[in-house]
This record gives structure tokens, sequence and C-alpha cells, in this order.
């Protein structure tokens, strides 16, 4: 895992910087420093509030620092040389950028320039992914992305505020119990902004939302916005469709080439090869020794997302020291990586396959299959595996992922994010009828009646629309107040408003659940009347605070974006393969910016998102795409998890018998084990909620487990984060 982690706090608690990165006060020797160090650490009276000295000898476990004193920052774990990038004018104004970033240092300085003046959106409009950091005098400014897939963290800490890029370093330097309230929201309404609102897991760590930056002033903060937020009254205006897609491609393009530009990077040295393996080739020892291989690769799973991030990297145009300016590199071929699950064989998943095949046909792409069987379905090995920075639903299914990506290259792009990118919320049809736009409801409503496909299909279209106008016509502290009744009147399974509660749940029902201000996630039924008193206590809060200036459709589908750069933060962390770097240019804030200029009209269209792809490929010169481009499928990903769910339920009874989450007062272990029974059984289980309570249980279990803390120096925490293990709940 890498970070980067600095504070801010009074001028004068903070002097030189000494030899190994430590602030020490001025005109403090070493010895003098370290024992008044210890002193306090030992007299503080809280550890949001801890004595300025004690921060004097603290620094991170393996960190290379980036600027010192009086507001030091460093950079920790295993950057590559690249990644790291600092630009001074003068002593007191400069900048660093970690990540991949495609901004020259000419673009770095003016980048810093205009941050000084204020204007902190010309630091998000580089290609790539990245964090910037700016300090001017004593003013210290974080930026985070658009999406959240590169969150920024902030807690009180020794009269001033420390920041990070990760939320675990913070409670481990603040010694933080669990949030148990956070993660009773996160369970029951994971994709809801009021429900978890700035927390964390950790008490005392908040995260900055994203699109805004973290302002620190001598240890005073302010988290701003850098992006114009549309009126809720006025429609903004809308861009020509024609230039909406070329802005799209144009930006998915520079995201890409971002990453083909930056320097090559050869894994670490792996295992020796232990020799030729009847039935294996090179490739498939490399990957079982778990590692990738050297250069460039994709994922290439038949979807849209993935190949057309295969196919631009294949053959992006103009790119120097390239045969006839083509590929990525001369010589070089993309290592396009499809996972093949034995296990779940169907018409979707061969048809995928077979799109894949002919997409590989390109002779610019070399294409490796990795076929896997029950060792990798879901569930399998929950045993091992890392402590991620967050609980998130990947980690039961993190060894099927590892498998796939040990395969693969050292830079590999997955099509991450494409879906909550591109594609129409339900809710903006409310959008469309708070504009009057009620033609161009008509498609995306018809495509639903015909996949539903029932003898009630003609009457989809006025239950759609009559859902849409109830949701266009209802406040946000309405929408908010009835949900937060229905969680503490236990109301999951009513047609149309909480969807999924018979695991059975059709496109109808889906779009139905969706067109609503905010929504349960799938585990929410199996949570205590406690957990869901305490969620719904903060829903009520947050309809008291002044409204959303959003409309409900791109409310919600900024609050889906920011659920599903989460979880790919959280995949990133826990099925890391060592020397290999995940890039998802879907979440990248360029992209996400020129996706949402896309008219409303065209994106609820259906396959809307296979058809912007097909015209940026297009754009790109590449017009050869195979028969059922952009069809999806999801059957055999359910068939996968249910097949995975059946084969393990042995050992998540067992994981069940005693659950953390039970101690938390979240849950019933009867009531889950159960519920797992149920869904091994074949039942209509919602598969979703059970994972999420899984994940949540592993993640807990390994934070306790956990040994030793991200922090060394002799004022260093005594104790690690969540040291006292899972706190007990009290009655409400």
């Amino acid at each position: 895992m890498r970070w980067l982690v600095g504070w801010s706090s009074v001028a004068a608690s903070f002097g030189t910087v000494g030899a190994v990165g430590a602030p020490r006060a001025a005109g403090a020797t070493p010895s003098s420093a370290h024992s008044s160090a210890r002193s306090s650490a030992h007299s503080a009276a809280s550890p949001g509030h801890a004595s300025d000295h004690e921060s004097l000898t603290v620094h991170p476990v393996g960190s290379q620092l980036l600027w010192g004193d009086p507001d030091p920052l460093w950079a920790v774990g295993d950057w590559r040389p690249d990644e790291v990038r600092t630009l001074s004018v003068d002593p007191f104004t400069r900048i660093a950028v970690l990540g991949c970033c495609g901004a020259s240092d000419e673009e770095l300085r003016v980048g810093l320039f205009a941050a000084r003046g204020g204007a902190l959106r010309h630091l998000t409009a580089w290609s790539g992914s990245y964090t910037a950091v700016v300090q001017v005098g004593r003013r210290v400014t974080v930026v985070g992305d658009l999406a959240g897939a590169r969150p920024v963290f902030y807690t009180p800490w020794a009269n001033g505020t420390a920041y990070a890029t990760a939320a675990l370093p913070l409670a481990d330097l603040i010694e933080a119990q669990l949030d148990i309230g956070h993660l009773a929201a996160l369970l029951a309404c994971p994709d809801v902004p009021e429900a978890l609102r700035d927390g964390t897991p950790y008490a005392g760590v908040r995260r900055i939302p994203p699109g805004h930056a973290l302002v620190l002033r001598e240890g005073s903060r302010e988290i701003t916005g850098y992006e114009p937020v549309a009126s809720l009254a006025v429609a903004a205006p809308q861009l020509d469709p024609e230039r909406a897609v070329d802005g799209v491609r144009e930006a998915l393009v520079e995201a890409v080439r971002a990453r083909l530009t930056a320097p090559r990077h050869a894994p670490e040295t792996a295992p020796p090869d232990p020799g030729p393996v009847p039935g294996m080739g090179p490739a498939d020892r490399r990957a079982a020794r778990g590692a990738p291989v050297p250069g460039i690769g994709a994922d290439l799973s038949g979807g849209s997302a993935s190949a057309t991030l295969a196919l631009l990297a294949a053959g992006l145009p103009g790119l120097p020291g390239t045969v006839l300016g083509h590929g990525t590199g001369a010589g070089e071929r993309l290592l396009a990586v499809t996972f093949n699950d034995l296990t779940a064989a169907g018409p979707g998943g061969e048809a995928e396959l077979q799109r894949a095949g002919a997409i590989a046909a390109n002779p610019r792409l070399h294409h490796v299959v990795v076929a896997a069987g029950a060792e990798a379905l879901p569930y399998a090995d929950l045993g091992s595996g890392p402590l991620t920075d967050e609980p998130g639903p990947s980690l039961v299914t993190a060894e099927r992922h590892r498998r796939r990506l040990a395969a693969g290259s050292a830079d590999h792009f997955t099509g991450h994010g494409a879906r909550q990118v591109l594609d129409a919320h339900p809710a903006r049809l409310a959008d469309l009828l708070m504009d009057r736009r009620r033609r161009d409801l008509l498609r995306p409503v018809a495509a639903l009646a015909k996949v539903e496909g029932s003898a009630h299909s003609l009457l989809v279209p006025l239950t759609v629309y009559r859902a849409a106008r109830r949701l266009a016509r209802t406040p946000y502290r309405a929408g908010i107040e009835e949900a937060a009744a229905r969680l503490m009147d236990g109301r999951f399974d009513e047609p149309g408003s909480w969807g999924t509660g018979s695991g059975t749940a059709g496109a109808l029902d889906a779009s139905l659940a969706a067109l609503a201000w905010t929504r349960p996630g799938p585990a929410a039924r199996w949570l205590t009347g406690e957990a869901l008193a305490e969620v719904s206590v903060r829903l009520q809060a947050s309809a008291t605070r002044p409204s959303s200036v959003l409309r409900p459709g791109e409310a919600r589908a900024r609050a889906a974006l920011a659920r599903a750069a989460a979880d790919h933060r959280v995949f990133e962390q826990a099925a890391e393969v060592r020397s290999q770097r995940l890039h998802a240019p879907f979440l990248d804030n360029q992209v996400v910016r020129a996706s949402r200029a896309l008219p409303e009209a065209l994106r609820v269209q259906p396959g809307a998102r296979a058809a912007i792809l097909r015209a940026v490929l297009s754009g790109a010169g590449i017009k050869d795409l195979p028969p059922g481009w952009g069809a999806t499928s999801h059957a055999s990903s359910a068939a996968a998890a249910r097949a995975g769910l059946r084969a393990a339920v042995g050992d998540l009874i067992a994981l069940f018998d005693a659950p953390l989450l039970a101690d938390a007062g979240l849950i019933e272990a009867r009531v889950v084990r159960k519920a797992l029974r149920a869904a091994a059984e074949g039942e209509p289980v919602p598969l979703d909620g059970l994972a999420d309570l899984v994940s949540t249980e592993l993640w807990l279990r390994r934070l306790v487990s956990r040994r030793g803390t991200c922090w060394t120096g002799t004022a260093a925490p005594r104790q690690r984060a969540v040291a006292g293990g899972v706190p007990q709940r009290r009655a409400l």
C-alpha cells in the first residue's frame, strides 16, 4: 500500500528537520527534544489533542521525506521514482504530485502559480490519476479527485491537523477506536452520503468529499470545493451530443497516453523459475510465482469498457518511438488477459469469451486466457490476504482477481468505473421530467418494458413514469425523512421502494428502487434494530442541514460513482500483486469531467455506453468491432458467487459462530447463519448483502489481529489502531 502523509501545526511547534527526517524544535538538541517528546507523549490528555512536542520525533515507517518542517510531507510505500514529483519555485512555494500525472514540469509550475492565487481547479485538469499537495508559505492544500478513487483523510493532532491518503495511518497516529456507527451506515446504506457523512471506520478520522480540497493554515483547516455545482432550479447548458462525445474521446485518449508515455518498469526479482512444467508455459509459470510481465497490459473481458482500453493502448497513434507511430512500443505488443471461469459456463460467458477472442485477433495484442476452477471462486482462501484501509466487497473475491492480475503486466489497465461514469442512473429520468423533456423518456421506458417481457409489460411505462414524477416532486428533505422512517420500521420489501428483498428483483424492480433520494444496501435487512435506528438518526440529522443543490438524478449518480471508486480502491489493495500498478482511466478527473458534460437525453438511451465507446474508438481509428459489441451480462458473476458460497458455506458458518459484528451489536449471528444456509440451498437471498457482511467481518478480524504500527520514533504512538478490539455496543 502506498500513501502520503503530512501535518500542519502552529509555527512555534517546529524548527529544523533532523537527519532521519523527523522535525525537531528550533534550538533544541536531539537528546532534549527526544526527552521532551517522550514526557509529553505520556502526559497527553487525549490522542486528538496531543502536546505540540509529541510530533517532534514521530515519522512514518518506510518513508521518504519530500519536504521538512514546519509542515512536513512524506511519501510512504513502494512508490516508483517517476510517481513522486516535486517542484519548488522558492523555499516557501512548492508542489508535490504523487501518482501517474501527464503534466510537464512547466504545466506543474503554471498550476502552482494558479493554486497560489486560489485557482485549485487547475491542479485537477492534468491527465492521469494523482494527488497534488501545494505549499505556499504556511498554507498547505491537498487536492482530492472527482471520483473518490484517491481520497484524502484528516484528523486533529498536536494542536493542528494531520492528513494522509490512507485512513489507517491516521488512526494509528491518534490510537483511534472503531466507529461502529459508520460501519452500521456502511452496511445499511453504502451509497448514501447522508448516512456515511465524512466519517471513516476509525473514530476521529475524517474524509474530504470527492471534488473538494483540504486547505490548512498553521493547523486550522478548511474544506473547499473546486468544481462548479449545477443549480437545482435551472438546468445546466447542454453540449451538442457530438461535441460531448468528442470530449470523452479526447479525455480517454489522453488518460491512456499518460500511462503509455510513463517510464517502463520491470518487476522486482521474483522467485527463480523452477524450469519446465508439463502443461505450463513461461507465462503460466511466472503467474504461478506471482510476478507480472514487464510492459503494458489490459483486461480483455469481452465487455466494451475493458476492450476499449485494450484497443486504445495497443493502437493509439502518435506515440514517440513506436513503429509507424502505432502500438505500445517498438516491437512491443499489449498483453491482453481474459479470465475464463470454468465453473460458471453459460451462454453469456461463452459469448464474452468469443468477443474477447475476436478482439484479440488484433496483431498488436498478445492474448492470454487465465482458466480457473473451484479454487478461484468467490469466498475461496479467505484465510489469507492483506489488511486493506477499509472494508469492501472485493475482499471475498480477492483471490479470484489476483490470479488474473498475476498473469498481467507491470502496468495493467482495467475498465472499472465505466458503468458509473458513462451510464445514466435511473434517477436521471426525474431530472428530465424537471426539465419537461418527457419525449426523452420514451426509448428507455420502452426498452425496460421489452426487457421485463411479462404480461404486465404494457403497464411498465406508466409505472416508471409515475415513480420518476414522484421523485421529481419530492423535496430533498422529505425524501431523506421518508428513508429514515423506512429504516426505523425495517421496511425493505415494498415493491418499487427498496427492491431486492426477494432476491429475484428484475430490471423493473431495480429501476423503481433507484427512483428515490436514498436507498439502503442489500445487507440492511440483517442488521439489528439498534443499528438501523442509529443509521435512521443519521439520516434524520442530515435532513435538517441545508439541502443539496443537486438534482436527484445527478446526486444519485455522483453517490454511486463515489461508492464504486471507494470499492475500486479497496480492490487495488486486496488483490495487489507486487510490482504491479492497476490503472483505471475511467476514474480519472478529466474523464469524469468530460462524461458529466454528456447530455442526459443521450445518457438515458438504451446502449448509450456501448455507443459512446464505439464513437471513441472510431475517432481513434479503430472501427472493426466484433458482433455483439456492448452486450452486458452479469449472470455469470451471480452464478459464480452462488457457487462459491455453496462451496464455502461450512467455513462461512464457522466465521459467524462468534462474529465481531455481533459483538459490536450490528448483527445477530444466528440470523446471518440462517441466511447463509438458505443461499447455499438456492433460496432467493441477496448475495451482495451476504458478501458485504462477510467482507466486513473479515476486515474486522484482520484489523484486530494486526501487529505493529505505521509510525516510529521515541514519541510514536504506544498502541496501534483499534488496540482495544471491537467495543461492545450499548443499548439506545
